[in-house]
């Protein structure tokens, strides 16, 4: 390798990619084509950098799979980067194959980071966690042990483990001060703002508070009886009964418990679970049916009391109930809460995160864009929706989480 490639690469290396251009912006061979490829990415011209690393590849050929190996792994940073998480991830797997074949053990620890860094964007938590428990980070260069970092981090606070993140945290704001890469330490630095940020709200006796993700921790930590509208469940202690695919009745588990101590009157129950704008005889003996297996589902947590108004919320062995709810609540939220990162989105990648339709996530654009909340950039199957990110609030906790079993 000659002097101006190596001098490239370092200069990559330092997070200095127009010093890097300085000595390779001429060139058009194998290498050159790569580290102007990275050099692109890093200033943000991510089409032109995918054209470049594709070139490259191209040019080493079959009989170099250690370089085309190499650029494939740039390929799906530049993929991540762009929000492309349909890019094949096969691909990355067999570069990450002939990396290890070859030693290159940095290159293909950073190619299981960017596989796990997909499986976060997609709420795929327990196999990222996995894919990253088999990472060794202290044998990791300082960048990647950043990136680490923040990936342990991603996961904690998407689990809600504030001091696990704090602490992931701490560890990657060390490893890139040690990289003296300046974009990576300003991307730590502002996770570790976003921990300190107001993540939720907590409604209790009637009041209601904006609260931090430590808080939370510690909230569901306590014995209180939590309803958590972020997850859709109800907790208390080691136990926690999921209602994500039984809408109705969490509807009135958390009508319950923003009422107690107090009852809530039948026709509130009604509305907040039924969306029923009047009532007779039968929607009565719903709300009975319904009240039943909400018992039955919160088990020795809680009781429900019939009133001479409405019901009450009976909860065992505590004297607090504590209602979680998002920081903001609207309308398509999670799709928002996406957005929210402030990297440009597809539809199509959209609707992969968030499990849903690739139609159904197209009207909520549509909605959000003549609400003037999101904006599209470019046209047709290059069209990407980007806005700005809410103000101090943690958005990674509004994102929906897995279903049970999924």
């Amino acid at each position: 390798m000659d002097a101006l490639i190596t001098a490239a690469a370092q200069a990559l290396s330092r997070g200095d990619p127009i010093g890097a251009l300085n000595r390779v912006a001429l060139r058009n061979d194998p290498p050159a084509l790569a580290l102007r490829g990275i050099a692109m990415a890093q200033l943000g011209d991510l089409d032109r950098a995918k054209v470049l690393l594709r070139d490259a590849a191209r040019a080493f050929g079959a009989h170099e799979p250690l370089a085309r190996a190499r650029c494939t792994v740039a390929l799906a940073e530049v993929a991540l980067a762009s929000r492309d998480l349909r890019w094949p991830t096969k691909a990355l797997d067999a570069a990450r194959q002939v990396l290890d074949a070859h030693n290159d053990a940095a290159n293909a620890a950073y190619a299981r980071l960017l596989a796990v860094r997909r499986l976060l964007l997609i709420g795929q938590l327990d196999d990222a966690q996995h894919a990253l428990d088999a990472i060794d980070a202290a044998r990791l260069p300082p960048a990647s042990a950043a990136s680490h970092g923040l990936l342990v981090a991603g996961i904690a606070i998407r689990r809600i483990r504030a001091t696990q993140a704090r602490d992931a945290l701490i560890r990657a704001e060390r490893s890139a001060r040690d990289a003296g890469i300046p974009a990576l330490a300003a991307e730590v630095s502002s996770a570790r703002t976003l921990l300190n940020a107001p993540a939720m709200r907590v409604v209790s006796d009637g009041t209601e508070r904006a609260v931090t993700l430590g808080e939370v921790e510690r909230t569901l930590a306590s014995d209180a009886l939590v309803v958590d509208a972020c997850r859709y469940l109800v907790h208390r202690g080691d136990r926690e009964v999921h209602l994500v695919r039984r809408p109705v009745l969490f509807g009135l588990a958390r009508a319950l418990a923003e009422a107690w101590p107090g009852d809530a009157s039948r026709e509130t129950l009604l509305s907040r679970a039924f969306g029923a704008k009047f009532t007779d005889d039968s929607h009565r003996a719903r709300l009975r049916v319904e009240i039943g297996r909400l018992r039955r589902a919160l088990g020795p947590m809680a009781g429900v009391r019939a009133t001479t108004t409405g019901f009450v919320l009976v909860p065992a062995r505590t004297r607090s109930v504590k209602v979680l709810v998002p920081a903001a609540e609207e309308r398509h939220a999670p799709v928002l809460a996406l957005l929210g990162d402030g990297e440009a989105w597809s539809s199509s990648a959209l609707a992969l995160a968030l499990g849903a339709g690739q139609r159904t996530v197209q009207r909520a654009l549509d909605e959000l864009a003549a609400a003037g909340k999101v904006q599209a950039l470019g046209r047709g199957r290059a069209r990407r929706w980007v806005v700005s990110p809410g103000p101090g609030f943690t958005t990674p906790l509004l994102l929906p989480v897995p279903l049970p079993g999924v």
